[in-house]
């Protein structure tokens, strides 16, 4: 038995919103057998364009049943039935939360026309409910309204089953069809043709924009995932409609991907993706000349237009490390802000500091030792590669570290022999670093030291 299914609600997700008005008509497949059909009160207020959409008002659902009152009535004529809606994820979603407040379970096999609708009739320039039907001759009436919409929909479904010569039907019922789970509008062939390799991959919208990018070990695995489950929440809900098309690069290992991933939120900044769109390195450590000739280091948080000596995330780090140049090279805490109130300097009371601050010693002289601080801090920055898989067996990947730097990644045929650093780069490409990728390189190397090749920068 086939229980096609419409719904009108006051939002587009299930967690915050409610149903107000539902429609089910019982079919065999041949004929109609029973329908059942009411407005619903949603207890809340409807927004105006649904309003104006539905012809629904607020007064009308003041009078209707509550969804609890007719639960037993919809579980009977769902419980037992397969699922069917255009755009079945949608409807499913909302009549699953309604009935599980009030104590009922559903677990329906579903058909969605949406889907049905691409295979059985492909081509079409849309498959929106109501596109459809035109393009289909089926006459539609009371449009979007519960009753008229599933109407058309048992219309477009027996069309369907008259038109189904591949058994598309049969083939979507059989155990838990995973097709079933996707997106709308995301064409099926396209997970079909995800690797189960490394790699990121892309989210696109209608209009081909990238809205979400990811990264896995396993791309058609990972990808999969994202469709498992009909959370009702409203973040879930409107991602899944806004899927039309994915794309994705390949990645020689699961570390690469981590860090195109990172690379690819920073330089096309999605609009589904939130966590590594924050990250930033927050602070800098400068170097400036003051107007008496001497210069400062000086702790900051970014400046884009100005290139610091060193970045990080946290300020105690820097504050940390400027700690210990000043003590290991003699410098002023005062002229590098570690001290800034107007007490003598410490580093003259406890003998380290050789009085720059009050010009006691000559600018050159002081400067000599701060070049040499910074120069001690960069030259005990690493500088490594990682060698590692890559996208096939003829090639192997590369990660580099430049001075503490992560500076790119790539690939080059095995054969290739790694003799300098400046070889490596001609076949690196570049990217823009951040703390987050660097510390994934260096828990990468900790872990794997064999695929470590140290240079030495001179």
């Amino acid at each position: 038995m086939y229980a096609v299914v419409d719904i009108e609600t006051t939002g587009s997700y299930a967690a915050n919103n409610g149903i107000t008005e539902l429609a089910i008509v019982l079919h065999d497949g041949k004929n109609i057998i029973r329908r059942f059909e009411t407005l619903v009160n949603p207890m809340m207020s409807i927004p105006r364009y649904v309003q104006a959409l539905t012809g629904i008002t607020d007064d009308m659902t003041a009078r209707a049943p509550l969804f609890e009152e007719i639960a037993p009535a919809v579980f009977e004529f769902l419980n037992e039935a397969i699922f069917i809606a255009h755009n079945v994820n949608f409807d499913y979603s909302f009549i699953k939360h309604q009935l599980s407040v009030c104590g009922y379970e559903l677990n329906s096999k579903k058909l969605c026309t949406v889907r049905l609708g691409r295979k059985v009739f492909p081509g079409m320039p849309s498959y929106s409910l109501g596109n459809l039907c035109r393009q289909l001759n089926i006459a539609v009436s009371n449009r979007h309204r519960a009753g008229g919409d599933a109407d058309a929909t048992v219309k477009l479904f027996e069309l369907i089953l008259a038109n189904d010569t591949q058994g598309h039907v049969q083939s979507m019922l059989k155990g838990k069809n995973k097709e079933q789970y996707l997106p709308p509008n995301l064409p099926a062939s396209q997970i079909d043709q995800l690797p189960y390799t490394p790699g990121v991959y892309y989210f696109h919208d209608q209009k081909g924009k990238v809205i979400y990018v990811g990264k896995a070990k396993n791309v058609k695995s990972r990808v999969r995932s994202h469709f498992s489950n009909n959370n009702t929440h409203h973040q879930k809900q409107e991602f899944l409609r806004n899927i039309y098309s994915i794309s994705w690069q390949d990645c020689g290992t699961e570390l690469m991907a981590y860090l195109l991933e990172c690379i690819e939120i920073k330089r096309l900044w999605p609009k589904y993706n939130r966590s590594l769109k924050r990250f930033e390195q927050t602070f800098g450590l400068y170097v400036y000349e003051d107007r008496n000739g001497y210069l400062r280091l000086v702790i900051e948080k970014r400046r884009k237009q100005m290139q610091p000596v060193y970045s990080f995330s946290l300020l105690a780090e820097g504050r940390t490390l400027l700690r210990r140049l000043v003590k290991q090279f003699n410098l002023c805490p005062k002229l590098c802000f570690i001290q800034t109130d107007q007490d003598k300097c410490d580093g003259i009371n406890e003998g380290y500091c050789s009085g720059a601050c009050e010009q006691k010693e000559s600018s050159h002289s002081y400067n000599k030792r701060l070049i040499e601080a910074i120069q001690s801090m960069t030259d005990s920055l690493p500088s490594f590669a990682l060698a590692d898989a890559g996208r096939n067996r003829n090639e192997q990947s590369y990660i580099l570290i430049e001075q503490g730097k992560f500076y790119g990644m790539g690939y080059l045929e095995s054969d290739i022999a790694v003799r300098d650093i400046d070889g490596l780069k001609d076949h690196l490409t570049p990217y823009p670093e951040n703390d987050y990728m660097r510390g994934l390189v260096y828990q990468y190397a900790a872990k794997w030291p064999n695929k470590k090749i140290d240079f030495i920068i001179k």
